[in-house]
């Protein structure tokens, strides 16, 4: 691409949003990724990072590609934040970062022959916005160039859990622009203080900006396999609601990352180093380091009592007051259903647990008390021998799915807004403090017709009160 053409082109952001939930366990949850929390400010990391890519001059909507059981999630924080979206691409099974990369860039060009594509994890933290949008810019002069960038970090301290890159050269046209020397992995405490004091090593953000046709043509190179896979893929891709669906075939794509794919095989590497107050978030000792400390150095998020407590990070939900007295160095985090309690030099360990938590079948490590769906929310209240007793939102105008259940009859109480029920042929309008039972093996349909949200208390009760016993015979939102 020339420099003239390039400098009329906006970059399409792709926004790379999986996550499994282990490293900031309780919080985040398989189903409910760090991503999609808000951690270190008042939205999710999700909107932060679209949000950073809503100038009009630099950016096209984004492409968002998000794990096919997050999808209502992602795109609720997205149409509540107000920021636009080209697509969201769902994933039946995520392959690593080069196959997602693969996908973006063939829907890139199939519409814009020249696209510019930049490849953005979902849940970094960037304290200075401006110097990253001053990157990309600088960047822009290598991509112009025929070159593949990725950013570098400006390390501000001798960190052993990211990798390095290695810069070469300076860029005789594309000022700040470097070539790529090599990718080096997590260092030991003594390698990491050499290179920070030699300097020319940056921190590997994962961020990369491409054209969207050199990327693939390296990757043919490179990965022909995993291209050919990926183009079929894109072939077969179905419009759902307001997604875009990949096929299944697309979990047997080969799974690997951009940087060993092509970023460490091609000739046209660049990098452009950055200040840009970086984080990947990757422990709850990330969370600690950039958070607004106490002068006792700690991080207090929730309504918190500290005495003589020192360098500590100490969350709690909005239901409950934690009290810390004499304590340093640790991690609290306290959700509704569990606690984490740890030295912050070992929260690495927090997914070990996860790990053994996966291992006795606990729900704990798949969703919250609180279920999100597309519809609203449920949280389990109460729960025993053949009984289950929730507490259900239903956003307005929303409905949820018309349903029959094998083994557990229904009562529902209205506590809030009207409910509008189909039990069998009839249909009934509930208003506050009105109720209704809905006997086992009755087809059902819950439905707010109001403008404010439904609260109600659902009792269920019944041999099996799984949330696999329904059968959908009718969806808003194409789930079966």
């Amino acid at each position: 691409m020339t420099a003239q053409k390039q400098a009329g082109t906006r970059v399409i952001p792709v926004i790379l949003s999986g996550g499994s939930g282990t490293r900031l366990w309780p919080l985040s949850r398989s189903l409910y990724p760090k991503q999609l929390l808000p951690l270190a400010g008042a939205e999710s990391m999700l909107v932060e990072t679209a949000r950073r890519v809503a100038d009009k001059s630099l950016f096209a909507p984004p492409i968002i590609v998000c794990n096919d059981e997050h999808r209502f999630i992602v795109a609720e924080q997205l149409r509540q934040a107000g920021l636009p979206v080209d697509r969201i691409v769902l994933e039946p099974k995520g392959r690593n970062t080069a196959p997602a990369a693969a996908v973006a860039a063939l829907l890139a060009n199939a519409t814009e022959p020249e696209a510019l594509v930049m490849i953005l994890p979902s849940d970094h933290v960037i304290a200075d916005v401006a110097a990253f949008h001053q990157a990309v810019r600088t960047a822009l002069g290598a991509v112009a160039g025929g070159r593949l960038v990725t950013f570098g970090i400006t390390p501000t301290r001798p960190e052993t859990g990211y990798g390095y890159i290695r810069r070469g050269a300076g860029l005789s046209d594309a000022k700040g622009c470097f070539a790529l020397e090599r990718f080096v992995e997590k260092p030991d405490l003594k390698t990491a203080e050499g290179w920070l004091a030699a300097g020319g090593y940056d921190w590997n953000s994962g961020m990369f900006l491409f054209p969207a046709k050199l990327f693939l043509d390296e990757l043919a190179q490179h990965e022909p396999a995993m291209l050919a896979a990926c183009r079929a893929a894109v072939a077969q891709i179905k419009p759902d609601l307001e997604f875009a669906r990949l096929p299944p075939s697309f979990g047997d794509v080969k799974a690997a990352p951009i940087d060993t794919a092509v970023m460490e095989r091609t000739r046209r590497a660049a990098v452009v180093p950055a200040a840009m107050g970086w984080s990947d978030v990757g422990s709850w000792h990330a969370l600690w380091e950039i958070g607004a400390k106490d002068a006792a150095g700690n991080v207090l998020v929730g309504d918190v009592v500290a005495l003589n407590a020192r360098d500590s990070y100490i969350r709690t939900d909005e239901k409950r007051t934690v009290a810390a007295i004499g304590i340093s160095n640790l991690v609290v985090v306290v959700t509704e259903d569990a606690v984490l309690v740890a030295d912050r030099d070992q929260v690495q360990n927090v997914k070990d647990v996860v790990d053994r938590l996966k291992a006795q079948g606990r729900q704990l490590t798949e969703t919250h008390t609180v279920v999100y769906r597309p519809w609203g929310s449920y949280a389990t209240i109460d729960l025993g021998n053949r009984f289950q007793v929730k507490r259900i939102t239903v956003k307005p105008g929303q409905k949820l799915s018309s349903q029959m259940h094998h083994h557990r009859a229904e009562h529902w109480v209205v506590v809030q807004g009207t409910a509008r029920v189909t039990r069998g042929e009839e249909s009934t309008l509930l208003h506050e403090n009105q109720s209704i039972y809905i006997p086992l093996g009755t087809v059902h349909r819950l439905e707010n017709p109001g403008k404010v949200p439904l609260h109600l208390i659902e009792v269920q009760s019944g041999a099996y009160l799984g949330e696999d016993d329904i059968v959908r015979f009718s969806d808003d939102y194409g789930r079966r």
